[in-house]
């Protein structure tokens, strides 16, 4: 496979001259800052102010749509100017929303994603330093004393939890309709769902093939939260649950079974490559040669935009200093390096679902 297939020329080459380079450099220097001045320019409402004024909007007139002091309000707009979210036309001193602040007004994956970084990841990035250096999530601090973020999800501040699991499943949900076909082409009649969350992927195939039986693999704590979501939907009846911690690497996969299909979205990228290997062979132990193992990732260097790549490269940051300290958004020459050192395979690689998703169908060597 080759590393970069959509991205070999964007960082292969210089994209900028000085005055770019030295700008994005002043950029990331304010980067905090930044965040938070856009932040609350959607907050409290002034970007759509602008977006829906015809003629734009003076100082004064934000002032009192937003009941914000005209200090606070020329603060946040020159900032913004400098940003690059929004523009003035220096007769009439009235401003208006440029593309940059639109993106981020409107924009569904924009506006998730700010609110995890928000939510989820700011303050816990002041310990990015020390979860390099240590390799644990040490930011997770700010939130609970737990090894990893997936033992406190339940625990989380709503808040937290809500921007947390908005983020999960904006990336995961958009391929889930793309998915089912290809998962579903060899006719599965036992799927098991590794890392299932809430059950919204298992609910998806209870719906989409009234023969398959499911089960949801997960942390107890997990399963719990499964099992209230998926209570009283139709197909419920046939969603098990499979109580599990797969970082302790005796665990094994239900004994005694064998899965037509086994399903792992967004899971992989929670670990580390040891506990990849562990898990994957682990799975081996419940796989026949007609079964397949199905991996749905953003592998980051499978993107058609570069802006997708710098999303998930940046998302890597977040599982170093709050999800575990050891994971990230892999690319998919080193999935398959994994795959293979586990006994597995990959007979296809299915690319563009959704937000940027790729399988990776796996089978018995």
């Amino acid at each position: 496979m080759d590393l970069f297939p959509n991205l070999s020329k964007v960082y292969t080459h210089e994209r900028m001259r000085a005055g770019e380079a030295q700008r994005l450099a002043e950029f990331i220097a304010f980067g905090p800052i930044i965040f938070q001045v856009s932040r609350l320019m959607i907050k409290f409402g002034i970007f759509g102010l602008l977006r829906d004024s015809d003629n734009g909007m003076t100082v004064d007139e934000i002032a009192v749509e937003t009941r914000l002091s005209t200090y606070a309000v020329k603060v946040l707009l020159e900032a913004s100017l400098s940003i690059g979210t929004v523009l003035v036309e220096q007769e009439t001193e009235r401003f208006r929303l440029s593309k940059a602040g639109w993106f981020l007004l409107t924009d569904k994956a924009i506006r998730v994603d700010v609110d995890f970084n928000h939510d989820v990841n700011y303050e816990g990035m002041f310990h990015l330093e020390e979860a390099l250096m240590e390799g644990r999530p040490a930011g997770l601090k700010h939130f609970g004393d737990w090894p990893t973020i997936y033992e406190g999800l339940s625990q989380l501040p709503g808040n937290v939890q809500d921007s947390w699991f908005a983020f999960d499943h904006f990336y995961s949900d958009g391929a889930f309709e793309q998915a089912l076909p290809i998962v579903f082409a060899g006719k599965p009649r036992t799927l098991l769902d590794v890392g299932g969350n809430t059950g919204r992927w298992a609910l998806k195939c209870v719906d989409y093939d009234k023969d398959i039986e499911v089960t949801v693999m997960d942390l107890p704590q997990q399963l719990v939260m499964m099992r209230r979501h998926t209570e009283n939907e139709p197909g419920a009846d046939r969603i098990g649950g499979y109580a599990i911690n797969l970082l302790d690497e005796k665990a094994k996969f239900p004994v005694g079974k064998q899965y037509d299909a086994i399903w792992m979205s967004q899971f992989l990228d929670c670990f580390g490559e040891k506990e990849i290997v562990s898990i994957l062979s682990r799975a081996t132990e419940v796989m026949s040669s007609q079964s397949r193992l199905y991996i749905m990732e953003t592998f980051w260097n499978r993107q058609r935009y570069e802006s997708a790549a710098l999303c998930l490269t940046l998302t890597s940051v977040y599982f170093t200093a709050m999800a575990n300290g050891n994971s990230k958004m892999y690319n998919s020459d080193d999935m398959a390096r994994l795959v293979a050192q586990a006994g597995l395979e990959v007979e296809a690689i299915h690319d563009y679902l959704g937000m940027g998703h790729s399988i990776m169908v796996c089978k018995l060597k």
